[in-house]
């Protein structure tokens, strides 16, 4: 990225309130911004591109999963990447690299080249996601790092809340592959400003050895199964089912053998050696499995069955998203008062009561009476539910691991959403040609809706039996200092925030520093 103009401020040095560091703090809410916006409109557009493409609801499994699959195995290295030559660098790789994939989305004449375009994006999304928070770390001085990083997150929240609404409106109006091409505009105005304002940073502990391998067969794993879950309706179990389902269980095992073996892997296994951080990473995988169906089906049942348009459909999630705005940050202050028990057994409850008040939905439904009192529950459900699960794993590990374990937790709600969208049809048994009946995908619909109040139950009684209720107190004098969660606005509703967490205060000589 050489030829830009010199910037003045030095990693760590950049003052929020100075033009600098408010260009700073634009350039990092684009970049995240039109990851944040991706993962909300494009489902809105779903049934667009099905009628356009005359596609089956498979391709439109695969227009979102092939992104969140190369996001969801990628993600830790586009961290490790950016550690080692550069956030910046490879911030502004990602941006343009999202940019000039979104745009061959847009172009997409047809649902092989869009699905191939889809994930390739997720790459890019896999080097700008990390990147983003991590500039802000790294540039800004430590007295305004917080403010920074709320500030942050705070917009980024108003992307992802007016993200279903955006969506919706572009369908309706320029089309369907608008939604893609929004991206290429922030790219524009995002790359510039960040090479004439952001410093370089580097961590000069990080080497060259990165774990493609393991990226790579963490990538195939969840491929493999993917294709199985969302083939398996249409071609049954036929040769080609069954190879990439057994194929998918032994890259698993591979991927296993390879982390536990490599002297410096992308996941290293022992992380898990802390019951509290695998208890809320399981906890996470059944939510978030849950929140990725919903999300993907409730836009298609909005549209198919109700008959509202995209610009409703998407304005119809918007409850959710702005509960999630307004009260998150007081969410993660109450679990850091009672303890995160309570927040992550109420939270998926509630969830699983909107979903279950959600599968009244049907044609004929009343937005006031049937679709918005779901959204509310669900809402509160999230509210109660993603702060203290983000802050209960970065208090599970030491503070030198919290980035990795947030990454981890990331990755892991992906890769279960990317599962449940790709597994719900089949277990409800939704026929890929017969999606566009309101009949049948309202009886499937119902049927997937009580699958995921079911998969937040479970989640909900694993944390009341695992997650202690001191689990983000401060540990006893002489044990590993906790990192409390930087972000306080999340609304993004396909994983949790990537948050490397602030280090508490130096503790005073009694011990009873932290947070």
């Amino acid at each position: 990225m050489n030829g830009s103009a010199p910037v003045a401020e030095a990693p760590g040095a950049v003052r929020l309130a100075t033009p600098t560091g408010r260009r700073v703090l634009v350039t990092t809410v684009l970049g995240s911004g039109m990851a944040l916006l991706d993962s909300t409109v494009v489902n809105v557009a779903l049934p667009r591109i099905g009628a356009d493409l005359d596609a089956d609801l498979a391709v439109l499994q695969w227009t979102v999963n092939a992104y969140m699959l190369t996001l969801a195995g990628l993600i830790l290295l586009g961290g490790a990447l950016g550690d080692r030559y550069g956030r910046r660098r490879i911030f502004l790789v990602g941006v343009v690299w999202f940019a000039v994939a979104s745009f061959l989305c847009g172009l997409a004449p047809n649902a092989g080249v869009l699905v191939t375009a889809r994930a390739l994006q997720g790459v890019g999304g896999a080097l700008l996601t990390p990147g983003s928070l991590a500039l802000i770390q790294a540039t800004f001085h430590p007295d305004d790092r917080a403010r920074a990083v709320g500030a942050w997150s705070g917009l980024g929240g108003v992307a992802a809340a007016v993200g279903p609404f955006l969506g919706g409106w572009l369908v309706d109006g320029p089309g369907w592959r608008w939604v893609f091409w929004l991206n290429v505009p922030l790219a524009v105005l995002c790359v510039p400003v960040a090479l004439r304002s952001v410093p370089e940073s580097r961590d000069p502990r990080a080497h060259g050895r990165f774990d493609v391998t393991g990226a790579v067969l963490a990538a195939l794993c969840l491929g493999a199964v993917t294709y199985a879950l969302i083939e398996a309706p249409d071609a049954g179990a036929s040769p080609a089912v069954v190879t990439a389902a057994v194929a998918g269980v032994l890259l698993g095992v591979a991927f296993w053998l390879w982390e536990r073996r490599r002297p410096d892997p992308m996941l290293p296994l022992s992380i898990f050696s802390s019951r509290q951080f695998t208890a809320v990473n399981v906890v996470t995988l059944c939510v978030y499995a849950a929140f990725g169906g919903f999300f993907f089906l409730a836009v298609l049942q909005l549209q198919i069955s109700v008959g509202y348009s995209a610009l409703a459909a998407g304005t119809a999630l918007l409850p959710t998203t702005m509960l999630m705005l307004l009260f998150s940050s007081r969410a993660g202050d109450l679990g850091t008062r009672i303890g995160p028990r309570i927040p992550l057994t109420v939270g998926p409850l509630l969830c699983a009561a909107g979903l279950l008040l959600m599968a009244r939905v049907a044609e004929g439904a009343s937005y006031w009476r049937d679709v918005l009192p779901a959204l509310v529950v669900m809402g509160a459900g999230m509210v109660v539910l993603v702060a203290p699960l983000t802050a209960t794993v970065l208090a599970s590990v030491d503070v030198g691991r919290a980035g990795l374990a947030s990454g981890i937790n990331n990755a892991a709600a992906r890769a279960a959403g990317l599962v449940a969208v790709a597994a719900l049809p089949l277990l409800a048994g939704l026929d890929p040609h017969d999606y566009r009946s309101p009949d049948r995908f309202t009886d499937a619909f119902r049927s997937a809706m009580v699958i995921c109040a079911l998969l937040l139950v479970v989640g909900g009684l694993i944390a009341w039996g695992t997650v202690r209720s001191d689990a983000l107190e401060p540990e006893a004098p002489g044990g590993p200092e906790r990192c409390h969660a930087g972000c306080r606005t999340h609304c993004a509703v396909s994983a949790p925030p990537l948050d490397p967490g602030e280090e508490p205060a130096a503790a005073p000589p009694s011990g009873r520093g932290g947070p």
